[in-house]
């Protein structure tokens, strides 16, 4: 067989898989079959859990299938076998039959160019420590630090990809920020400038750095389409492309991907990427480590070194040594930078499923998202409340991964009261499995500490079982109120606490 030449393309991690938690969905599933031998058998078991929740629709389907899709309930069986039946794949992924298996493939080929599950048909499955820790549901924290231990040695010229272009993105990326920095606004690099990197042939980042210098004396901070495309193209092969993916979807798949790793935050109304000085250790860790470019003689050679833990490097993240808030100054530039117009607009364009046109907030994953706007939405709309969020923040007090396991999403002190506010966008069966028992924990906790305390769940919808259970567990003197997402803003705009917003509203 005649290997093909590898050719100089722009970089994109996946069209599939954008969001991480869909990945860490599918995975969750996979998981089941770890040490099994992948046979068609569990290629269609796997497929069909996936549509049964949810996760995989395909096209042909009827109009009450879609509807349980949609309120998270799954599906029976015999509603699963016949879209199995009804829906026959023609996709084809090399190494991989024709039909569902290829399917198969689509699905978790990120999963295992970024070291977290190794498969091939006929051979064992096998989860990584990195895959293993990622689906650790106990510690949410953990996909910060899984996916920076990852990007931190991902290769362009990796054994999965046939491109010549020859870097790390992320090493590329801290160094040209770095030399920027120190020659310009100190704002890091532009969404504009982006391309320029996803395009580039080696790991030069002096010479990135001099050419996006040189742009800017020449343009300013806003170059033209047309000069940002006659430079990448001319780093390309004579392959066609689409001038939007290379200009917008590119570097918005890249900037998601990148802030995955906690180490980058947004500056500029979202317009640049820069470095997170919360965690400069580790940025600097990893440009003493990892700034060698590797050669590997396998696709099982490169997964298991990226699929190893670097307990070194993850021990040099703040979030591995203690609790790391989010200051109320942080929060507070959010509250007045968005108006409450806006705030409300994106909380119903989360409660209704709709994309955000906001160019920092689309950049934020949408469960994390809507903790950020509640919180922010409670400073913005109550005087007399402190608003604590657990999350994980940059330095600019912008989310970039939930709270660590044990504690509630938002912490809220309003005169005598302890609040705990927690949010999911969860719906149906899922909602209940997934959050119900731990919301109950975390408001356990506190009054085992003889703290005074109830709890407010928020979400689109709120499942009848969930309604169910914080009833039934009301008798042991645990309160937890319940509102969805619509009926809370609402509230927000016509009470004064949050007490009175979030008092028996369901």
């Amino acid at each position: 067989m005649v290997q093909r030449k590898a050719d100089y393309k722009p970089l994109l991690f996946t069209t599939t898989m954008r969001n991480p938690e869909r990945l860490k969905a599918f995975l969750s599933v996979l998981i089941e079959y770890d040490g099994k031998i992948l046979t068609n058998s569990i290629i269609e078991k796997t497929a069909k859990i996936l549509i049964q929740k949810g996760l995989y629709r395909p096209i042909r389907v009827s109009v009450s299938i879609k509807g349980k899709w949609n309120l998270g309930i799954d599906l029976s069986k015999k509603e699963v076998d016949k879209i199995f039946t009804d829906n026959p794949q023609q996709h084809k992924e090399a190494g991989f039959e024709k039909g569902w298996a290829s399917r198969f493939d689509t699905w978790f080929k990120l999963g295992k160019e970024l070291g977290f599950v190794w498969y091939c048909p006929n051979e064992k499955i096998e989860f990584s420590d990195s895959g293993k820790m990622l689906l650790d549901s106990a510690k949410p924290e953990n996909e910060v630090l899984v996916f920076a231990n990852a990007f931190a040695k991902y290769q362009r010229n990796n054994p999965f990809r046939a491109v010549a272009n020859k870097n790390t993105p992320l090493i590329l990326l801290i160094q040209t920020i770095r030399i920027l920095n120190k020659t310009g606004k100190q704002n890091g690099i532009s969404r504009k400038e982006l391309p320029l990197l996803l395009c580039w042939q080696d790991d030069n980042a002096k010479t990135l750095s001099d050419k996006i210098i040189k742009i800017r004396k020449t343009y300013g901070y806003t170059p033209s389409n047309e000069i940002i495309l006659k430079e990448c193209y001319g780093m390309l092969n004579d392959t066609i492309r689409d001038d939007e993916s290379i200009l917008v979807d590119y570097p918005d798949d890249f900037i998601r991907k990148m802030r995955l790793t906690g180490l980058f935050s947004l500056r500029g109304n979202g317009r640049f990427i820069d470095i997170n000085s919360k965690e400069q250790k580790a940025i600097d860790y990893i440009e003493d480590n990892y700034n060698i470019n590797k050669t590997f003689i396998s696709e099982k050679d490169f997964f298991n070194y990226i699929g190893s833990i670097d307990g070194e490097l993850l021990g040099k993240f703040s979030i591995a040594k203690e609790k790391v808030n989010t200051t109320k100054t942080e929060l507070q530039k959010w509250v007045e930078h968005y108006s409450w117009n806006v705030i409300r607009e994106e909380l119903l364009n989360l409660a209704n499923k709709k994309t955000s046109k906001d160019e920092i907030l689309n950049i934020i994953e949408q469960p994390l998202r809507l903790e950020f706007l509640i919180s922010i939405a409670l400073l913005k709309k109550l005087k007399n409340i402190n608003v604590n969020p657990n999350f994980i923040s940059d330095d600019e007090g912008l989310p970039t991964s939930f709270a660590s396991g044990g504690n509630p999403d938002i912490e809220c002190l309003e005169d005598e009261d302890t609040i705990l506010v927690e949010v999911t966008l969860l719906t149906g069966t899922q909602q209940h499995i997934r959050e119900s028992f731990s919301v109950h924990r975390h408001l356990e906790a506190f009054i085992n500490k003889g703290i005074n305390a109830y709890s407010v769940f928020i979400s689109p919808q709120i499942f009848i079982d969930t309604k169910r259970y914080f009833n039934f567990i009301k008798n042991d003197g645990f309160e937890i109120r319940t509102s969805e997402i619509t009926t809370f803003v609402n509230a927000l705009e016509k009470y004064q606490t949050l007490n009175d917003a979030t008092f028996n509203r369901n």
